[in-house]
């Protein structure tokens, strides 16, 4: 899968956001979740995940968490920051939550949808001394068991083409069609070109590409 941002500033980015979400949990008495939200909303979440320098390696923890809060109206004193953040579970589901977004390429609101910081703070006991790939597979085998396979890669799958050929046979980027099969991107808002495009290649209808019931696609016409 194509990465939104080189490994080089991996490590940076995943010491960033478990510094930050120690300094939110144990030294602001935030709630993870409500800061993860906070984090999507004032939209540093999506910039965070495409890599921008200023927010991957640019700031500490401590700072992201000062300018989410100040962006988002929330009133309080800021603490002193700590110095062993990364001996907390906090700490770490901070760090393993920005490797699991780089890995898989899911945006931070739709990994929300699936997991909250709740759950990922359980999953601590048993995962933080494992590699990053296991707490990967432990998650994405959560959300296949809530979540069935996407239209369009159930399609594929049928028609026997890999991800990267069907992207070259319809012309559209790789890391995009990798998004819409994990539900990273909405495939409904995807252009009619590139869904017709598919469709033709899979051999199949667009209704049978998109994330709803036929009977929804009439009763909105």
């Amino acid at each position: 899968m194509i990465r939104a941002y080189d490994e080089v500033y991996l490590d940076d980015a995943m010491k960033c956001l478990g510094e930050a979400m120690d300094y939110a949990a144990n030294s602001c008495q935030m709630d993870m979740d409500r800061f993860l939200e906070l984090l999507i909303g004032t939209g540093y979440a999506k910039q965070f995940a495409a890599g921008v320098p200023k927010y991957v390696s640019g700031m500490s923890g401590t700072e992201l968490v000062m300018d989410v809060l100040t962006k988002s109206g929330t009133a309080i004193d800021y603490p002193q920051a700590s110095i062993d953040y990364d001996y907390s579970p906090q700490y770490w589901c901070g760090w393993i939550l920005a490797y699991y977004q780089w890995y898989t390429g899911r945006s931070f609101m739709e990994i929300q949808k699936h997991i909250t910081m709740r759950e990922i703070e359980k999953l601590y006991p048993t995962l933080h001394e494992a590699s990053e790939k296991k707490f990967v597979d432990t998650v994405n085998r959560r959300i296949r068991k809530k979540n069935p396979p996407t239209r369009l890669q159930a399609q594929r799958k049928i028609s026997g083409y890999s991800q990267r050929e069907l992207a070259e046979k319809v012309g559209v980027n790789l890391r995009t069609l990798q998004q819409y099969e994990i539900r990273a991107k909405d495939i409904n808002k995807a252009a009619g070109v590139t869904l017709l495009s598919l469709a033709k290649v899979l051999g199949c209808r667009v209704e049978n590409l998109l994330e709803y019931d036929n009977s929804e696609i009439e009763e909105g016409e």
